[in-house]
């Protein structure tokens, strides 16, 4: 089948879902997301699941479609903008192609590290960022751990930028992100999650980025041999509720979905760091090789893309926001 046809097939799927989606003063949810069920994200979604359904009593219920059944990330999202799907997980990265402002949270080491995170997405930003996509109909309840990025290949190892130049990277649709190689010195290439490891055995792009439970997994490292903790950008991942369906809450299960949704980010945050270590030991198991190199180069390389953001007012102030934090240096220095 055409990837083409597959938001629509979704549609049609849901349409008929949809009609099943209140019954007996039950009201059913409909969240779907590209992971696998084994990804501590999903497993913060179920516990979320749980969590409304005890919390409602059972009036209100959850059903989770993962591993990209119902489509893509960005095309969950623009179901949930028609309000054909009620909530879906995706990357900020994604995010920012319909809320620009998300981009300030790709920005190569914008944070400090995971508790200066933590402090920016709990806080005014986060909060700022979350309620910003209402305009685009996308309402984020809550920020998951995505942890830190870095960079995986299949022939030789990366030490440095320069051994970026020449390579194709594999990266998410997103502006930043293309930039962010392109500064390194590599040649950027986006390619769906989904297919990414086809991509890589066919030689169709030479390595990717990304944290180690999505490099384990993806089963990535059956092809990449290299992993460069470098960790050039923390993207976390953001729980989006269509404003359709949010409308159509009560007050009451409005409290419910958005309680349960902020237990789910504590609950999941120690599955992930757990999980990273699990799986950077899993993947050395499997004869990857774990490099850690200076980030110093790496940061040096991107420093200029800050100066892009001058004439996006919006993007500058919450950059500010995040520098200006306590304890983190107002120069920018320790960020970089």
């Amino acid at each position: 089948m055409s990837r083409a046809f597959l938001p629509y097939l979704c549609l049609f799927v849901l349409l008929i879902f949809s009609q099943c989606a209140e019954k007996d003063n039950v009201r059913m949810l409909r969240l779907a997301h590209g992971l696998d069920v084994t990804h501590p994200v999903h497993k913060g979604m179920e516990f979320m699941a749980q969590e409304l359904e005890k919390r409602s009593g059972g009036k209100l219920k959850m059903t989770i479609y993962p591993s990209g059944q119902l489509g893509a990330e960005r095309e969950c999202l623009e179901l949930l903008q028609i309000g054909s799907l009620d909530m879906t997980k995706v990357s900020a990265s994604v995010m920012e192609n319909f809320a620009p402002d998300y981009q300030v949270l790709s920005l190569p080491y914008i944070f400090k590290d995971r508790e200066h995170s933590y402090a920016v997405l709990d806080g005014e930003v986060g909060n700022q960022l979350l309620n910003d996509g209402e305009k685009y109909r996308l309402k984020g309840l809550c920020f998951y751990d995505a942890g830190s990025r870095s960079f995986y290949t299949k022939d030789r190892p990366i030490l440095s930028p320069d051994d970026l130049r020449g390579l194709k990277i594999r990266v998410q649709k997103s502006k930043t992100a293309v930039d962010m190689i392109e500064q390194m010195g590599g040649s950027p290439t986006p390619i769906p999650w989904g297919e990414l490891y086809t991509a890589l055995q066919q030689g169709v792009v030479d390595g990717a980025e990304n944290n180690p439970p999505s490099f384990f997994f993806s089963r990535h490292y059956e092809v990449c041999k290299y992993y460069t903790i470098n960790e050039h950008s923390s993207v976390p991942d953001v729980l989006i509720v269509g404003t359709s369906t949010w409308e159509k809450l009560t007050d009451q299960e409005r409290e419910w979905l958005k309680t349960s949704a902020i237990e789910s980010a504590t609950y999941q945050r120690v599955l992930w760091q757990k999980s990273e270590q699990e799986c950077l030991e899993a993947v050395k198991e499997e004869g990857v090789e774990v490099i850690y190199p200076p980030k110093e180069p790496f940061a040096e390389m991107v420093k200029s893309m800050y100066n892009e953001y001058a004439d996006q007012p919006s993007v500058t102030r919450i950059i500010e926001k995040i520098r200006n934090m306590p304890g983190v240096s107002n120069t920018g220095e320790e960020t970089l």
